[in-house]
């Protein structure tokens, strides 16, 4: 149960759990444990080091990594020392990791060994980076992270925490090719905090598998939110299906968050069957719709588990809607639904008049509540735009039922959702254009079994040039991170466009999803 007294802001997280169970195992990574005394102790040591590093309350550091014990620990003493986390996508290409770290102006940089080479590439195209953090140590030229946070002394700084401040800044695709940085505050995830109490009834006899990338709201929050109730975190460094199932077993996981995707490759593995899973008792999943299929075998193969969907945005810290355990009952209809509106969110769906629609029908997702975001970094019209009179326009296309669960029908906006990422056409575009035999190009998602959609690139080569698909894709991963390269591409003699020359990508998606009942996997 959150505890309003104790925490007041995300900085008391590791305080309250310090104070009353100092002993208790916080966390687990390779085999390393870490008690909530030694994360607080830890995390006030990484307080003092940012501050003797000269970073003023609300400086941006970033952390490009994999999954890690050493994350938690910077991340709780950049809340001690007011200091916001840039998650930085490690999936990105140099030029977007560039974007990145110079449009959040971060000032110190925390690098996992796998993407030193990367950064040491890409750091004389940003003034603004002032010192590299090595996680993994191994960098002659970069502090290892031990020896830098070892240096501090274990002394809360004790900063005054405000409602409204800035504590983690993560980064949403752009729909004009650039990517936008979401301020999430204090009082967003006390919100976040507020809502899991419908959902999260965790203890700290549990024990919680945190998998999901920590440059994506979801793999920051189940870490969170484990370490809020006092569970026993075990962090993976990358999602790997054969892990998890052992570590289900040796570390009888109670709680597991999932994307539907890794859930699918669950199931996929021959070893799945003499695997002791009965430890599980909930498994949340979200991220990206799930097919019914896949849902009903996860619940007959983890039999003891509850299932839980999550929806809800990074621009909504996360939070909006769950679909509760009972009604995963096939014979209720729900399945398909992502659920009710959690504890103070309000959502409507409405018309391209901001008017409420009917029962039943369509209109675009809206959302208010404590947990939507304080806005997009330094982009004042593009917050203006997406949160009208304090709601937020999510871009999702859904209905309620007459029972008051609320379904996603298709995208209003044009984002494609490919196992868990969000991808807009115009990244991918935009890399696209750049090749000498492209004339015109659009980008769809088309339906895909194991990533919910593939991006799909639609091409028109100029007169007299030629170009296979082979040669396409190879072009634009020299462009965009890998995950937004087109999977594959058709041609077209000519692209439809409305009057005003916007590309009718409905009518591009069209033929592909035929036969579905809706145009979201």
């Amino acid at each position: 149960m959150y505890d309003a007294e104790r925490v007041k802001c995300v900085a008391d997280i590791t305080r309250a759990q310090a104070a009353t169970r100092p002993d208790a195992v916080a966390q687990v990574f390779e085999g390393r444990e870490t008690t909530y005394g030694e994360l607080d102790r830890r995390a006030s040591q990484v307080a003092q080091a940012l501050i003797a590093d000269g970073c003023k309350p609300d400086a941006r550091i970033g952390f490009m990594g994999k999954g890690s014990d050493r994350y938690f620990e910077m991340l709780y003493g950049a809340f001690k020392a007011k200091a916001v986390v840039v998650g930085v996508n490690w999936r990105l290409a140099a030029p977007e990791v560039a974007y990145v770290l110079n449009d959040s102006r971060t000032e110190i940089l925390f690098v996992g060994a796998e993407f030193y080479d990367l950064v040491e590439k890409v750091l004389p195209e940003c003034p603004t980076v002032r010192k590299v953090i090595a996680l993994d140590g191994g960098r002659n030229d970069w502090q290892s992270f031990d020896d830098w946070r070892d240096a501090a002394k274990a002394e809360d700084p004790m900063l005054p925490a405000a409602p409204d401040d800035d504590v983690i800044q993560l980064y949403t695709s752009g729909t004009t090719g650039h990517p936008k940085g979401v301020q999430l505050t204090n009082e967003n995830y006390i919100s976040v905090f507020k809502q899991g109490t419908d959902w999260a009834n965790w203890s700290p006899d549990d024990v919680v598998l945190v998998c999901m990338p920590l440059f994506h709201v979801a793999g920051v929050n189940i870490g969170v939110l484990g370490n809020l109730y006092g569970c026993r975190n075990v962090i993976l460094k990358d999602v790997d299906p054969l892990v998890i199932l052992k570590l289900i077993e040796t570390e009888k996981l109670t709680v597991a968050f999932m994307v539907p995707a890794v859930i699918l490759f669950l199931l996929q593995q021959p070893s799945l069957s003499s695997t002791d899973v009965s430890s599980l008792r909930q498994i949340l999943y979200g991220a990206s719709p799930i097919a019914e299929d896949v849902l009903l075998r996860a619940q007959e193969t983890f039999k003891r588990a509850g299932f839980v969907q999550l929806y809800g945005l990074t621009e909504t810290s996360g939070g909006a809607t769950h679909l509760p355990p009972d009604a995963h009952d096939p014979a209720k209809g729900k399945l398909r639904s992502c659920g009710i509106p959690n504890p103070g969110m309000d959502i409507r769906v409405v018309d391209d008049k901001g008017e409420d629609v009917p029962t039943g029908e369509v209109g675009e997702i809206v959302i208010r509540g404590g947990s939507v975001m304080k806005g997009y970094w330094n982009k004042p019209d593009a917050t203006k735009d997406s949160i009208r009179d304090g709601w937020f326009y999510s871009g999702d296309a859904g209905f309620f039922d007459a029972d008051g669960y609320l379904f996603i029908h298709d995208r209003v906006k044009d984002m494609i959702v490919s196992g868990g990422e969000n991808i807009y056409p115009a990244e991918v575009e935009n890399a696209l254009f750049g090749h000498p035999a492209i004339a015109d190009a659009a980008v769809v998602g088309v339906p895909h079994e194991k990533w919910g959609e593939a991006v799909k690139a639609i091409v028109v080569l100029k007169p007299g040039e030629q170009a296979t698909p082979d040669e396409i894709i190879a072009f634009a991963k020299t462009r965009i991170a890998s995950y937004k390269v087109p999977k594959s591409v058709d041609f077209i003699e000519a692209l439809p466009r409305n009057p005003s020359g916007k590309i009718l990508r409905r009518e591009l998606r069209a033929p592909y999803w035929e036969g579905r009942e809706r145009m979201v996997n």
